[in-house]
């Protein structure tokens, strides 16, 4: 399944990009993820949700708290579908239509 749209709109964030490094770290809970930064919880739950939605990160229950992991293969998705835009295979096959 390639990226969507949304997937690169929800790279567009600084906050997201960064969320997503620190998943790439390690597993989170929203509570440690949300005392990386300096903005409101609100917002953070905000910026996982958008994350979620395109598949980019998951959750997972564990007690009270939702753990939130880094979906490795939809990200390995986005780097492949940047590399073959930067080596020009993706103009090559529609213009090949």
């Amino acid at each position: 399944m390639a990226p969507s749209n949304d997937t690169f709109k929800a790279l567009a964030d600084p906050n997201r990009r960064k969320i997503i490094g620190y998943l790439r770290k390690q597993s989170m809970t929203a509570g440690e993820i949300a005392d990386k930064f300096d903005i409101s919880k609100p917002s953070i739950s905000h910026h996982l949700n958008m994350l979620k939605q395109t598949g980019l990160i998951s959750d997972e229950r564990r007690g009270q708290n939702m753990v939130y992991s880094l979906n490795t293969s939809v990200m390995e998705e986005v780097m492949r579908m940047l590399l073959d835009i930067f080596k020009g295979e993706e103009l090559e096959k529609d213009t090949e239509k």
